[in-house]
Order: C-alpha cells, then sequence, then structure tokens
C-alpha cells in the first residue's frame, strides 16, 4: 500500500483510522505469515478493487463481527 501511496506511515495503531479499518484477521499458511489480510476500510468505494495490495477488504460493520466469530485456524476460502 505504502507503494502505492508513500505518504501513508510505516505503522498506525489499531482502530477506526488504521488504512486497515478498526480490525484485520492475519492469514497464515503453515504458521506462516502469508502477508495477507481480510480487513474492513473506511473507504468502501474501494471493495472489490484492486487498492489492497492483495487483502480482501470488507465493510468495518462486516469485519467487526467476522472477527468476533471467527476462530484462530479457520480455514479461509476465497471465491
Amino acid at each position: 500500500m505504502r507503494r502505492r501511496n508513500p505518504s501513508l506511515p510505516q505503522r498506525v495503531p489499531g482502530g477506526p483510522n488504521n488504512p486497515l479499518g478498526a480490525r484485520a484477521l492475519y492469514l497464515y499458511r503453515n504458521g506462516q505469515d502469508t502477508l495477507y489480510r481480510i480487513h474492513g476500510t473506511n473507504e468502501p468505494w474501494t471493495i472489490g478493487k484492486a487498492a489492497s495490495s492483495g487483502c480482501i477488504r470488507m465493510l468495518n460493520e462486516h469485519i467487526f463481527e467476522l472477527f468476533g466469530t471467527v476462530r484462530n485456524g479457520a480455514r479461509v476460502i476465497v471465491v
């Protein structure tokens, strides 16, 4: 994301002002970070666009619910 927009900071604390939204699910495979995330966004018009370095964007309300109900180690299938 910073390559596309160098003005973004290197680190932002979690919360509603974070570019990944208030929550993010970090995706791992065999114990290694894939660098992909499922996250909310403060820019809902970007959902479904190539705007997030391969991450899956959702409305913040949807990621709040998903974050609260998904268990660690759950399988993720992207269609």
